[in-house]
């Protein structure tokens, strides 16, 4: 399978130059765990080469800080520094100035913060998680980084694999198991341990979530929240539009929609018309039912409204548990009346209603394009960033924008796909629900289906994956680059008491693309339970098995 990431790599590479020195330190650690090993892949020089042309050939290869005349590949990438060298392809997501994707500029929670564990819990002494920090980039998620044709080798056989991975998902830990390992270059499972088994997944759901709203709305859509205007009445209508990223804050690094620009645009079109003064209301009609997820109130997620700002948090933070208020369409729009003030126009306090057809728009801001938001989600687990992208998916379908309207929505793009659906129950899109189930082998075929070459607008689920060591849920995890699984592993993480599950991609040390879900129920101690998936997973980077 040839991987079309070059063009990107080129395009990244001086960006990317100018902050590896930055990250050097921290990965100093990783190198020395994996540079003898890296060593016995050092390329020899071909016959009839001469000394001087072959010097030139492993410099132009070599990357600061490596040893000369290192491969492009992905596992050497890790050592020398774990930049994201290629960014998979356009859809993945643009390059900001600093060389990164945009969606790994969020760093993870801070060190304190909860770490793997997406769905409770506080850090260390109970200090709350502070938002996002920039964070080194990590490698290609599609392999090589080669000059010409890239192509991704093929997985291990199934008998030397098991011998390394068996005993290790035999832990008493994990409980019930289903896993599956498969081959990304062909789709062929060279690993399995009851992969049709369908579990309680926890958040690895939203894997399922992503693959599902890219396929019905592709990697550029992006969600609007307008503003509109009845001249008769003199009111405004603050309309949802199913953003919960949209931001009031006066900083805005993540490039989210701003309620503060809409504000400023709306009170400039209203002065055009000579209005000074509005009545103000607020539109959240385009989810129907009721607000609630089955958890209740809980600080990992809001009340499930289509029009909220800051994910109606009370604190700064951006990621992570959190104390929510309790109605967040009404307090967003106190916001916005706020601001409109600030600019000139007195409102009313606004109160519930609906835009009519004789309602014009004012001014309108849009997020990020659906690829950076997937990519969010995955990466901090964002429970109503998955919430709002499968009410997203019924919407774009014809369907009724409830839990039961997006959860028969996503199966059915799934569906679409030919992915092996037996067993599967979605309740939800964030994976909180209980009740959903999946399949290990369902979720190593999502993987599978979003690094296919044909399906570039999927690519986004691997370029959202956290980064062992480095991003996300898993930036306190493989911290130590125990066996080079730091940067070279890319996992969603899925925790509820009682369930920890990890699904992702892995280069192995020969330089194959392996897609791997490790789901275990009725696990009893979920520190060891997450040890034992990280040592499996870690396995499977260390494998060189034939």
């Amino acid at each position: 399978m040839v991987v079309p990431e070059l063009r990107p790599w080129r395009a990244a590479r001086p960006h990317v130059a100018r902050f590896a020195g930055a990250v050097r330190p921290r990965l100093a650690r990783t190198a020395a765990a994996v540079r003898p090993r890296l060593a016995r892949l050092r390329p020899s020089r071909p016959a009839g080469a001469g000394t001087a042309a072959w010097s030139r050939i492993t410099r132009s290869v070599a990357w600061p800080g490596t040893w000369p005349g290192a491969w492009r590949f992905t596992v050497v990438a890790a050592t020398a520094g774990t930049v994201l060298a290629a960014g998979a392809v356009t859809t993945a997501g643009p390059w900001d100035s600093t060389g990164q994707r945009t969606a790994e500029q969020d760093r993870a929670v801070t060190l304190e913060a909860t770490r793997g564990t997406d769905h409770g819990g506080r850090g260390n002494a109970g200090t709350p998680p502070r938002g996002p920090r920039t964070a080194p980039s990590a490698p290609s998620v599609l392999t090589g980084l080669g000059g010409g044709a890239t192509t991704v080798k093929s997985a291990p056989g199934g008998k030397a694999l098991t011998g390394a991975l068996a005993p290790l998902l035999k832990s008493p830990a994990l409980g019930d198991l289903s896993a599956s390992v498969v081959d990304v270059s062909t789709g062929r499972s060279v690993y399995g341990d009851d992969t049709g088994d369908a579990l309680t997944p926890a958040s690895t759901t939203k894997i399922a979530t992503a693959v599902a709203v890219l396929t019905a709305l592709g990697p550029d859509h992006r969600l609007t929240t307008r503003a509109t205007f009845e001249p008769d009445t003199k009111e405004v209508i603050l309309v949802g539009g199913g953003d919960p990223t949209l931001t009031a804050r006066e900083k805005n690094p993540t490039g989210s929609a701003s309620l503060r620009d809409l504000a400023g645009r709306t009170a400039a079109a209203l002065a055009e018309r000579g209005v000074r003064e509005v009545t103000l209301s607020y539109d959240t009609t385009l989810y129907p039912g009721g607000q609630r997820h089955p958890i209740g109130v809980n600080p990992n997620l809001a009340a499930l409204t289509p029009l909220m700002a800051d994910e109606a948090r009370r604190d700064n933070s951006a990621a992570g548990p959190a104390d929510r208020v309790a109605d967040p369409a009404a307090d967003a729009a106190r916001k916005f009346a706020v601001l409109l003030k600030e600019n000139g126009i007195k409102a009313t306090p606004p109160g519930p209603s609906k835009s009519t057809t004789r309602a014009g728009t004012l001014a309108a801001v849009s997020s990020p394009p659906l690829a950076t938001l997937v990519e969010r989600m995955l990466t901090h687990s964002d429970n109503d960033l998955a919430e709002a992208l499968a009410r997203q998916t019924a919407i774009a379908t014809g369907g009724r924008a409830d839990f039961a309207g997006a959860s028969a929505a996503v199966r059915a793009q799934l569906q679409k796909l030919g992915v092996p659906l037996k067993g599967a129950v979605f309740k939800d899109g964030s994976g909180l629900d209980r009740g959903n189930r999946l399949t290990a082998g369902l979720l190593t075929a999502l993987l599978v289906k979003s690094g296919d070459p044909a399906r570039p607008e999927l690519r986004p689920v691997l370029t959202g994956l956290p980064v062992a060591g480095f991003t996300g849920t898993l930036a306190g995890r493989y911290a130590d680059g125990a066996a080079g699984a730091a940067g070279v592993v890319r996992a969603k993480t899925g925790t509820l008491t009682g369930v920890n599950a990890l699904a992702g991609t892995v280069v192995d040390r020969e330089g194959r693309l392996l897609a791997f879900a490790f789901l275990a129920t009725g696990t009893t101690d979920p520190t060891a339970a997450q040890a034992a998936l990280d040592k499996a997973a870690t396995a499977l980077a260390a494998c060189g098995c034939r």
